[in-house]
């Protein structure tokens, strides 16, 4: 491609609003240009990327023997409401009316489409298993776009589903879908991990896991071991129980002494653990935080977690079976308990208030509580005595340096972006929409569903985040736009040009992928913008031309190497074989 002719225009600066260094070089380097927020426009350089990215998943997913369609963006909201996601989903499920007042929605997702087709097509279990593929634009009116194409509002994804007999079949398929994720992302040189993940919107019945790239600007935090394989986010990381602590130690969690009474202590306007800390000496392990929540049907639940501890919202939601909790706010958590905020404790709560209580808040002795009075808290509380444990469970976050929970390990955390994620699904889907197939003795049976997401775009940001230095973009050679920028010094200079048409009509030849800088520019612009673009490979031509030297440059390499025409096409040959 001759670059005179290409749309691409660099920047010198990138746009305030571009937070994350992969908007910034994207924007500077021409590759994409917003349109709203959310919404962008891929230039010819940036759609020659996501190109790349969709050539490498359709290998993949071809060999795992998945099947490509495409199915309709537009889907109508009774598929929805089939299987109960239409009001589940939340405000990011972008909803509208035709002409006829007919509800539709735009798809973030194609669970309900794809099940109901299957539905309709396959009836016996001779054409089963089968996996479908498609890779299409998504919507989700996020709240808050932000970080370029990381969290949009249109997003192009990857999304398969499969349909099989049994949950052995489903077990195949999802490991098979495993092992072809991470060929796919170690072709596109992403450092990733898979970790152990919730299901969230999507649900299902079995395991899931995400494969998140390493980044620092990653929305996500992964939690993994620095002796074995075990890796989860945050949502769903476990450290090692108290029992198995004990049990290697040789202690008794019931083998603590009882303090001689429950004391109560006045504490004017001191509500916070860092405020209590202070005030009285104590750990922040020895005090219990009691919050307040409100579960999705509108019922309250106490939820208690060591001072040192956060609340899991989600652990607490798998636990109970509901949707999404809300902090109770002040005016709530007075009514329902008879405390302000900052002074409830377990102590004498309402008989009808549920309380889950996290184990590491069993296992203390004489902790420190809220009196459920203003300006006063408790001493010496003892779990089990002074309040109920018949809810106890594992209902916090981890934290950094506790104890793995399959080895000797200490836990590490790592920032991460959400690039993909496999799902077991089960029967969510197939039995709310009738998925059902003769099994061999005649028997009607529901099909087992999995369902594969890779967020296209998303991956080509991630990329970025990992392959750029100061200067631009360092692309991994399976996805560079153009394998090979050829720059001559001046445009003016006969033999410059002339060796520089020459190189370039030879790397067309030999189908090797080439942009051709021949504008009328400075040698200063030329070379920054190349940084911006960022091919694998630059050869400069310059005054050698006569001696046909040329100097070549390997983008991550910090100086060039004069070398002959010969022995230049020798390099780029080799790396692009």
């Amino acid at each position: 491609m001759r670059q005179q002719t290409l749309l691409l225009p660099t920047l010198r600066e990138a746009p305030a609003e571009a937070e994350a260094i992969s908007h910034q070089l994207m924007i500077r380097g021409g590759y994409i240009r917003q349109v709203a927020a959310g919404i962008y426009t891929y230039l010819p350089l940036g759609l020659r990327v996501l190109k790349k990215l969709e050539r490498i998943i359709r290998d993949e997913m071809d060999r795992a023997g998945a099947q490509e369609l495409l199915m309709p963006a537009m889907q109508p909201a009774e598929l929805w409401q089939l299987s109960g996601r239409y009001s589940e989903y939340g405000p990011e499920l972008i909803r509208f009316k035709d002409r006829h007042d007919r509800e539709f929605t735009l798809g973030p997702t194609h669970e309900e489409v794809v099940t109901m087709l299957v539905a309709n097509e396959i009836n016996s279990y001779r054409k089963l298993p089968v996996t479908l593929y498609q890779i299409q634009t998504k919507f989700r009116d996020e709240r808050r776009p932000r970080f370029g194409l990381l969290r949009g509002r249109e997003f192009l994804m990857k999304d398969a589903y499969s349909f099989d007999t049994d949950w052995e079949g489903l077990d195949r398929t999802y490991w098979r879908m495993h092992e072809a994720y991470i060929r796919i992302f170690t072709v596109c040189g992403l450092h990733f991990r898979a970790v152990v993940a919730d299901a969230g919107s999507i649900g299902g019945e079995g395991g899931t896991h995400e494969f998140m790239a390493l980044a620092e600007i990653g929305e996500d935090t992964i939690v993994s071991c620095t002796l074995c394989d075990y890796a989860a986010n945050l949502e769903k990381a476990e450290a090692r129980t108290i029992e198995a602590q004990e049990k290697e130690s040789g202690g008794d969690s019931q083998a603590y002494p009882h303090a001689s009474r429950v004391e109560k202590f006045h504490t004017p306007n001191i509500k916070t653990i860092e405020q209590l800390v202070q005030a009285l000496g104590a750990a922040a392990s020895q005090f219990i935080k009691t919050l307040l929540f409100m579960t999705a049907d509108g019922s309250p639940i106490a939820v208690l977690v060591r001072g040192d501890h956060e609340v899991n919202e989600i652990k607490v939601q798998n636990y109970l079976g509901s949707g999404e909790l809300q902090l109770a706010d002040a005016e709530t958590t007075l009514r329902v308990t008879g405390a302000p905020v900052g002074f409830v404790g377990p102590v004498r709560l309402p008989a009808d208030l549920p309380i889950l209580v996290d184990q590491q808040v069993s296992a203390l002795s004489g902790a420190i509580v809220g009196a459920n009075e203003r300006d006063y808290h408790l001493r010496n509380v003892q779990p089990g005595i002074d309040f109920p444990l018949e809810r106890t469970g594992d209902f916090r976050n981890v934290t950094e340096g506790e104890p793995c929970p399959c080895c000797e390990g200490t836990l590490v955390f790592h920032r991460g972006i959400e690039v993909g994620h496999i799902f077991k699904l089960g029967t969510k889907y197939s039995e709310r929409l009738g998925a059902r197939f003769l099994d061999s003795n005649g028997r009607n049976q529901t099909m087992i569903m999995g369902c594969y997401g890779i967020g296209v775009s998303r991956l080509l940001s991630a990329v970025v985040e990992q392959h750029h230095n100061e200067t631009g973009l360092l692309w991994p050679q399976s996805i560079a736009p153009y394998q090979v920028h050829i720059i001559p010094v001046s445009s003016k200079d006969e033999e410059q040009m002339q060796l520089a048409e020459a190189i370039y009509e030879q790397l067309l030849q030999q189908r090797i992928e080439v942009l051709f800088d021949d504008r009328n520019e400075r040698i200063g612009v030329k070379l920054k913008d190349s940084d911006f673009i960022g091919c694998p490979v630059r050869i400069v031509i310059g005054k050698e031309a006569v001696n046909e030297l040329v100097e070549y440059k390997e983008r991550q390499a910090t100086e060039s190497r004069l070398m002959t025409v010969e022995e230049a096409m020798k390099l780029i040959n080799s790396v692009n074989q």
